[in-house]
């Protein structure tokens, strides 16, 4: 009987608690398999006014709070199928992400974090909004990847087209120095600041500054850069240089140009593009690997090396040896051939090797974190890869028209498949 009225007296002090109980949030918005909670949806609401500045004409708060929970159910949509394909954010990449951020706004990573406290967020709550948005990012740009196709006629129409020309035209960084010659200058005048022009030339070609006989004699707009006019296409180089800046190679140095203005003297400083990118070195290489292991001490395998470059350096075929006795899988059968590479490939120690040993000359026994090599480069070569890098900066270009149309179009399928229960 006591043990039923001690239980009938808590369940009365417990009623009355719960009488008193505050409600500090609630569901606001059922989302398929997720919730959006009414606490989500007033700080965003707080976050959209706050960027609404005084000169904005804000929307009433009714049609400010639905399109706040139109974009929050989007975004749990996108966040469900990246937990979904087990996609995740870690740490380390979030850290970069943020660096990055920082340093766009030219502050330090603890003064970027001060600069978000001050706002009236918390470093904490910023550093998951980011990690939300670059899974989204990450998730949008994998579907788009999926739904964006480029035909090999709209990438051959567009690269034919004036626009295409342009996009993927060469830039140039090009500095210059202009000699201005007086309205009524005559012929001995004229002369005289084409000598100075030459005398320029002769300076930079011995070895002087560009940059600061630019800044010294230079009368052009860009002068106290160095003569510096950033980097440009062609079609936004002025005519004369234009003409010139294709045929240039980097640190070369041409004049005078004559103009209206005077005589020009300019330096190609630095060149990007398809064709520059196109211009590939390669070489090819084959060796010998002789690996340590638990029954071949590190003494042994060098000696076992160093016994079969004798034998190659003797006479015996080298594809021979490598297919009896190289421990290394993807090049063995194939006689030790590592076919065509480029710079950067390989590790430190065998890339030295390779670019450093003449043609058809065996190297010496060498050590890298794979084991005991030695090894002949059988080829060099420059490969034009141009094509393909402009046909890769078409597509991009051809893509990115492309993706918010797509984009778009995907957001209000999702939408319109999603199970929404809106309860606010």
């Amino acid at each position: 009987m006591n043990r039923i009225l001690l239980f009938l007296t808590v369940l009365f002090t417990l009623s009355e608690a719960n009488s008193s109980l505050v409600l500090l949030d609630r569901i606001a918005v059922v989302v398929d398999e997720d919730v959006i909670m009414l606490s989500e949806v007033e700080e965003r609401l707080a976050a959209v006014k706050a960027q609404i500045t005084a000169n904005d004409e804000a929307p009433p708060d009714d049609v400010l709070t639905e399109q706040v929970i139109e974009r929050l159910i989007i975004e749990h949509l996108q966040i469900q199928m990246a937990e979904r394909a087990g996609m995740r954010i870690g740490d380390a990449e979030l850290n970069d992400t943020i660096q990055r951020i920082a340093a766009q706004n030219n502050l330090s990573l603890p003064q970027f974090q001060q600069a978000i406290e001050q706002d009236g967020m918390s470093y904490v709550a910023m550093r998951e909004q980011v990690r939300r948005e670059v899974t989204i990012s990450q998730v949008q740009q994998g579907v788009m990847s999926s739904r964006i196709e480029i035909s090999d006629q709209e990438m051959k129409n567009f690269l034919a087209s004036e626009l295409g020309e342009a996009i993927v035209a060469d830039e140039y960084r090009i500095a210059h120095i202009l000699l201005t010659i007086p309205e009524d200058a005559n012929a001995k005048e004229i002369s005289a600041v084409r000598t100075q022009a030459l005398d320029l030339i002769s300076r930079v070609t011995n070895g002087e500054s560009f940059q600061a006989l630019a800044i010294e004699h230079s009368a052009g707009q860009n002068a106290s850069k160095g003569g510096d006019l950033g980097w440009r296409k062609p079609v936004q180089l002025p005519t004369i240089f234009a003409d010139v800046a294709p045929e240039m190679a980097i640190g070369e140095t041409k004049g005078p140009i004559k103009s209206g203005s005077g005589f020009h003297v300019i330096t190609l400083t630095d060149k990007r593009g398809a064709k520059t990118q196109g211009q590939i070195a390669q070489t090819r290489a084959r060796h010998v690997l002789v690996k340590p292991s638990e029954i071949r001490s590190d003494a042994e395998a060098r000696e076992l090396a160093e016994n079969l470059r004798i034998e190659v350096s003797n006479g015996r075929d080298f594809e021979e040896i490598a297919k009896l006795h190289s421990e290394d899988p993807g090049s063995a059968l194939n006689g030790g051939d590592l076919d065509w590479n480029q710079a950067g490939i390989f590790v430190p120690e065998f890339e030295t090797m390779i670019h450093t040993l003449d043609l058809n000359v065996l190297s010496p026994v060498f050590k890298t974190s794979h084991g005991y090599h030695f090894l002949e480069v059988t080829g060099r070569r420059i490969e034009d890869f141009s094509e393909q890098f402009q046909q890769n900066m078409a597509a991009e270009y051809l893509r990115n028209q492309k993706f918010e149309e797509e984009l778009n179009s995907w957001l209000r399928e999702i939408r319109e498949e999603a199970f929404v229960d809106i309860r606010i």
